[in-house]
């Protein structure tokens, strides 16, 4: 059964920095598309970031390039998304996504199109007050 738990979300003000982490199980981890997805209230769930998790290019939203960072532990099989200069508009649930079995070279196009993920962790909230 495959599990995402993110955690270390927060309330932080402008100009401040946060590390989520997604702790995934119950798949081959070295060879998923993850992703980082966000979403506000009233709003679309927008992608974030994505990666795959053997290796090759990391994809990033316009709106976060140059201030967020995705990262990973092999070890722990823990996904982490920093996020440095946060703006109130970064104010979202941000959720885990991992999918399973594709081609890596799929992964950047993902970052468009969160139904193509089949696993979502519960999310956790950033808040960043002005």
């Amino acid at each position: 059964q495959v599990q995402l738990v993110e955690s270390g979300g927060g309330s932080v003000q402008a100009g401040g920095s946060l590390r989520l982490s997604c702790a995934a199980s119950g798949y081959t981890y070295s060879s998923a598309c993850m992703g980082w997805f966000r979403q506000a209230p009233g709003k679309e769930r927008e992608g974030v970031a994505t990666f795959y998790t053997g290796g090759k290019s990391t994809y990033y939203a316009d709106s976060v390039k140059g201030r967020f960072t995705i990262s990973q532990d092999n070890a722990k099989n823990t996904v982490y998304l920093q996020m440095n200069s946060l703006k109130p508009e970064d104010t979202a649930m941000y959720y885990c996504a991992a999918e399973v079995g594709g081609p890596w070279y799929a992964c950047g196009a993902r970052l468009y199109s969160p139904a193509d993920f089949g696993y979502w962790g519960q999310g956790t909230q950033v808040t960043v007050s002005s």
